[in-house]
This record gives C-alpha cells, structure tokens and sequence, in this order.
C-alpha cells in the first residue's frame, strides 16, 4: 500500500473517530437533560407560610433538607431565566451526580456560601458565558424557601484554582468547564431583593 493511501486511511479513521466522539457527546447531553426533567418532575416544593419564620432564619447552620428522587438526594431547584433553565439541584457533588443535574459542591444557601458545579450540556451549564450582571438566579430549597440573587461577575479559572473557586463573599457560585475543560467558567452572583 502506498504511502498517500495509507495518510488518507488514517485521515478518515481520524474523522469517523471524531464524529463519533461528537455524537456521543450530543447523546449524553440529551440523556442528562431527561434526567434533570424526570427528577425535576418527580420533586415536591410546599408552598411556604408566609406568617412563619423560615427554619434557616432560626437555625443558619442546619442541614438543607432533601428529597431522594432515583437515588439521586436534591435539595432545591435552580431556576436562571435568562438561559430559560429550571434545574433540581442533588446535594452532594460526584461525577456521577453531575451526569444527571447540577450539584451542590460547596456551602448552603442558609449561610450564603453555596458553590453549584454542573457540566457545561447545553440544558445544564452549558451557556453561562451569556449570563450579563443583573440577570436573575433564584434556588428554592425543598421547604419552598426562596433565596434570589443577581449576577455579579463572571470570570475564568484554571482547573486547579479550587480554593479560588469557593473564595470570596458570594452567596451564589456557578461553574462549569469550558468546551474541552481547559479552564472553568465561574459566575458570581449576589443577593437580591
């Protein structure tokens, strides 16, 4: 076989493996925004008693409640209307976790320090770098308490910057990996009214 045959079967072996590559990835994003909806629909938010005092107000540091829905223990739901998402939210970060929704990697929203991780598939985390400071994100907890904030900042980190990633005074982080996971995009969010 000559050696031009050979670079051309190379070639296309090449872009048939990268073809598949990009089907799978198209796949697996659609098969996690159908678990994120499953879960989502399966979750149950009481309405709260406006007359009460919030559980989190007397006791900051108590455990967000869960809910365990196929396995999987959520605590709330991130809504961030300017990416049209709504998505349940499982209260411990694994990479198994996050190829069914976002995950709560750090904190809690009843000490203003919660960090949420997702992966960046189009129906998840995929889009942050569009949100602009002053879009609305709001996270529900299970016992239908209602935390809004506001984006701050958006910024880039290196992988490795963790201690960088949960830094600072932010009630609200989200990140997800940049196309490839060079870098991770990090939005900042602040309290609103």
């Amino acid at each position: 076989m000559r050696k031009g045959t050979v670079c051309i079967l190379a070639g296309l072996a090449l872009l048939l493996a990268a073809a598949g590559l990009a089907g799978y990835n198209l796949w697996d994003a659609a098969r996690a925004d159908r678990a994120s909806e499953a879960i989502l629909a399966e979750l149950s938010i009481p309405e709260p008693d406006p007359e009460a005092i919030p559980d989190y107000q007397l006791d900051p540091g108590r455990e967000m409640p869960a809910e365990t829905i196929d396995g999987w223990d959520c605590v709330g739901v991130l809504s961030i209307p300017a990416l049209g998402l709504e998505l349940p939210v499982i209260g411990e970060w694994s990479y198994p976790a996050l190829r069914q929704a976002p995950c709560r990697y750090t904190g809690s929203a009843y000490t203003d320090d919660m960090t949420i991780a997702a992966h960046n598939y189009a129906r998840h985390f995929g889009h942050l770098t569009a949100l602009r400071p002053g879009d609305a994100v709001t996270f529900t907890d299970l016992s239908g308490n209602v935390f809004r904030y506001a984006v701050a900042e958006t910024e880039t980190l290196q992988p490795t910057d963790i201690q960088e990633m949960t830094a600072g005074d932010w009630p609200l982080t989200l990140f997800t990996c940049t196309k490839g996971g060079q870098y991770r995009v990090t939005v900042r969010c602040e309290k609103s009214e």
